[in-house]
Order: C-alpha cells, then structure tokens, then sequence
C-alpha cells in the first residue's frame, strides 16, 4: 500500500514527541511531506488553543491566538485537502462504485494527527507528579481509550484505501475551503472592508 496508515500513525506520534523537545519543523518529500505538514499545523493549533484559553495574559494574548489558530487551522484544512489530491491522483477512485465513505482519507488522517496529540498530552498527565493518584488514574484509563481509537481509525484508514484499491468502496473530495477567512465570503470581513 503507497499509504500505509500504521506508518502514517507512528509518523505522527514520533513527531509529536520529536517536536516537543525541539523546533516544531516538517520535513521529507512527496505524501509524508504532506502527512507532517498537516501533523504540525494541529500541533501548532493544540498550544495556540492552551494559550488562548489562559485567563492571565491580557486581552492582546488572546487575540493574537485566536489570529494564529484561524491560520493554522486554514493551512491545516489546506493540508488535508492536498493529501487527498495526491490520494485521488493514485488510487483514481471510482465515481459511481460501491458504498461512499462519508470521510476522505486525508480527513482520517487528520483525525489519526489529533488523536496522536491527545495521546502524548494525555500520557504526560498520567506521569504528573504534582496530580492526585486518582488523577492519574483517570487519565491513564483516558489514555487506553484513546490508544484504542486511534488504533482503530488508523484500521478503517487502512481499510479503505485496500477498498478503493479493490473498487469495493469509494469516497469524494469537494475541496471545501474554510469561508471565514476569505474576505470576499465572509460578511464581516466583506462589510467593512474599504473599497478600492
């Protein structure tokens, strides 16, 4: 398989922990190029969200986030919209045949990139030393759930891209695009944009 979903998982919990002891980067070529682009655009928008959600640091903080995860979570889409172009491109699949996947694949891997981040920060708090054992419990049988759902979406990932691959099932990109960003589509932006 030219998309092999236990490797884009591993991929994506090595970087996790890669990026948190060093400078968030991406790096490779072709599809894992993509995969890591995407994979740090949701590492960015998980700190910029812990940020943003601080009552501490004045409103200028704040807003300074929230202009962050508007634009981390464009490139974000952006990114999974390009995986599914290079899928599409691949697997060519089918319009008409089989059972239609309600999610693309870059959509799942999307998920598999965020489901990596819950679990590394969710191990980190079954190991703090400052929380209650009952704390740590907790998190630890948080922690289980998530590994089982993400061992489970990387699965279906694998699942259908070999059901494309067989024309068993099939899945549609419409290239969405996020409106609120775009001045032109949103009204708030639109509305009080000087005209030229």
């Amino acid at each position: 398989m030219k998309f092999p979903a236990p490797e884009i998982a591993a991929r994506q919990t090595e970087l996790t922990a890669r990026w948190h002891e060093t400078t968030p980067a991406a790096a490779g070529e072709g599809f894992p190029l993509l995969v890591a682009q995407n994979h740090l655009r949701n590492f960015q928008l998980w700190h910029e969200e812990d940020t943003a959600r601080r009552d501490d640091l004045g409103f200028e903080a704040v807003y300074r986030a929230k202009r962050q995860i508007d634009r981390f979570n464009q490139e974000r889409n952006n990114f999974i919209e390009e995986m599914d172009k290079v899928i599409v491109a691949e697997l060519a699949p089918s319009e008409n045949g089989g059972p239609r996947n309600s999610e693309t694949p870059g959509m799942m891997i999307d998920r598999l990139s965020i489901l990596a981040l819950k679990e590394y920060h969710m191990h980190e708090e079954t190991v703090r030393a400052d929380a209650t054992p009952e704390h740590r419990t907790k998190c630890a049988e948080k922690l289980a759930r998530i590994r089982r759902q993400r061992a489970d979406l990387a699965t279906c990932l694998g699942e259908l891209l070999a059901d494309v691959v067989a024309r068993r099932r099939t899945f549609s990109v419409y290239y969405q695009f996020k409106m609120y960003n775009d001045p032109a589509l949103n009204p708030q932006l639109y509305r009080n944009t000087p005209k030229p």
